[in-house]
């Protein structure tokens, strides 16, 4: 067996991400209060978004939807939210058949 040099004292400090283990979820309202670079920016960050959304959504996204898909992210109204992802994180929608 070959062998190889694993250092894991240090194996913390060099994974991404922190030691949270996942994305940040942020909670937010969807009334054209926030400019839509902000969310683009929280997307890109890798957090998650949940807005609650207080008007009509396509004219609320606009600023940001395409942006966001176009880079791999989800975006998908569920009641009266919308969940955004960043490109690699998936939403679930098999339980709600």
């Amino acid at each position: 067996m070959s062998e190889f040099d694993l250092d894991l004292r240090n194996a913390e400090e060099q994974l991404e991400g922190g030691s949270d283990g996942g994305s940040e979820v942020v909670l937010g309202v969807l009334d054209g209060g926030t400019d839509p670079d902000e969310w683009i920016e929280a997307v890109e960050d890798g957090k998650i978004l949940v807005l609650n959304v207080e008007g009509d959504l396509n004219r609320l996204a606009a600023g940001f939807a395409r942006e966001i898909r176009d880079t791999g992210g989800t975006l998908m109204r569920f009641r009266g939210f919308l969940v955004v992802t960043p490109p690699g994180v998936g939403i679930d929608t098999d339980r709600l058949s």
